[in-house]
């Protein structure tokens, strides 16, 4: 669906405002081969409510949010629901433009009742914020990372809001973290552009992979330079010691293995069974129980040996807070379509930084890796300064999809250097894909049934 032009309003150039909002439901059938499968989510299809904003010159912007699958229609609604705060008005194409836009998303009264500031309604505007930081950043003619770390600290504290976190951190205490961190950020810069940024794959690891295919890739991961794996555990005790096992064998006692529960347990099976798992040398545990519950990570982080890692599935800035007051997390796992866009990742960004919580983005899925690089890129060249005990989730599938893919080398994410987000999809692909009508799903639609419908349980 695409928006054009409300009228009313100052007349002004067609080029200096947004002209247009359009939206696909764009899914891949990834559950044909358990590509995704884990503990909780046995039969993903990799999915993408596409945001695409359009000006009367210039490029677009290009956002997106991650499903995976049933419920992408939901976010598309959602993100169509907020057209009349973008159709109409000026570009943000400025830090200033850009806070203003996340206020208007996160600060309408009736929207905001929806969540507050969480689920379906705060995915969207994540959307469509990137979608603006994307449009902001190739008018700059730089990629988004950049773009970022040229702002003034000052700039950078102007684009969070604070609500909710000065009991954590203050604007005086963020703006000390940038300025520390500022005289750097040249250099940084010079060697993250030479060296690249450390990643991890998560390729090796679906629940739904036989043995032979589990041990086959984390031994080409490890001869393709990765130092660390990630396996999906928690639907059996014996499968998982069984499947570490095989994993440390294949990769050796050099390489890191972190394991992922999805959600899984509550918190007493979750200390039995990291306890069971711990003689094998988990870096991490991933979201090992609900990931609302700030005092049940706590409780698991002091009740087994291995570290604990969780942020994909945290709702906002509010509840990463909380980990870090209440010492729940060792790793901080932002996603960059989960929170309120570029803004409220900044915002975790700084209180990771404040605490000292190395960030460990979660990727895969569709476009998270493309996006999630710019944010922790940023991290190290204008807010934590280090790449020590970081690394950024990496997933090998679905990037040709994207015109300006992620690119990971010997077991680093390379610098992108094309302008904006790298969120821009082929639309080719985006043909191909959109649901339910594009060939890839007309191909699998049983001649029964019509567009969009969905086959009921009897």
């Amino acid at each position: 669906m695409f928006f054009r032009n409300i009228p009313g309003g100052m007349p002004m150039a067609a080029s200096d405002t947004v002209t247009g909002l359009e939206v696909h439901d764009v899914r891949f059938p990834t559950s044909e081969r358990l590509d995704g499968s884990d503990a909780m989510n046995p039969d993903p299809d990799y999915s993408a409510a596409y945001v695409v904003l359009h000006t009367g010159g210039g490029p677009p912007g290009h956002g997106l949010c991650f499903t995976i699958g049933r419920g992408n229609d939901v976010m598309a609604a959602a993100i169509r629901s907020l057209a009349p705060y973008l159709v109409g008005r000026p570009v943000p194409a400025t830090a200033a433009g850009l806070a203003a836009l996340h206020h208007d998303l996160t600060h309408d009264s009736q929207l905001r009742w929806l969540g507050p500031e969480k689920g379906v309604m705060q995915m969207a505007a994540g959307a469509v914020i990137n979608a603006a930081w994307d449009l902001a950043a190739a008018r700059a003619g730089l990629p988004v990372w950049e773009f970022l770390a040229a702002l003034t600290p000052e700039e950078l504290v102007a684009l969070v809001d604070f609500r909710y976190l000065t009991d954590a951190l203050t604007p005086d205490e963020a703006l000390a973290v940038l300025r520390a961190a500022a005289p750097g950020r040249a250099e940084r810069a010079a060697r993250l552009k030479a060296e690249g940024y450390p990643a991890y794959t998560t390729s090796p690891g679906w629940l739904g992979y036989d043995d032979a295919t589990l041990v086959r890739l984390a031994r080409r991961a490890v001869a393709d330079g990765f130092g660390q794996i990630k396996l999906k555990v928690g639907a059996d005790l014996d499968d998982d010691i069984r499947r570490m096992r095989l994993a440390r064998d294949a990769v050796g006692p050099g390489v890191r293995i972190a394991v992922d529960a999805n959600q899984r347990w509550d918190v007493a099976e979750a200390v039995r069974w990291m306890t069971a798992l711990a003689p094998y040398a988990p870096h991490w545990i991933e979201e090992p129980t609900s990931p609302d519950d700030v005092l049940g990570h706590a409780a698991v982080r002091t009740g087994q040996p291995v570290k604990v890692a969780t942020g994909e599935h945290a709702a906002n800035r509010v509840v990463f807070k909380q980990l870090l007051q209440a010492g729940a997390v060792d790793f901080v796992q932002i996603d960059a379509a989960r929170v309120a866009g570029v803004n409220e990742n900044l915002a975790i960004l700084l209180l990771a930084a404040k605490y000292g919580v190395p960030v460990c983005p979660h990727a895969g899925g569709v476009g998270l890796c493309e996006l999630v690089q710019h944010l922790a890129m940023f991290d190290y060249v204008a807010v934590s300064g280090s790449r020590e005990d970081r690394v950024i989730e990496y997933v090998d599938h679905l990037h040709d999809h994207f015109s300006d893919p992620a690119v990971v080398e010997r077991g680093r994410y390379r610098a992108p250097t094309a302008p904006g987000f790298s969120a821009r999809m082929k639309p080719a692909s985006v043909a191909a894909h959109r649901f339910p009508d594009g060939p890839v799903w007309r191909a699998r639609r049983p001649p029964h049934r019509r567009p969009g419908e969905q086959e009921v349980p009897v």
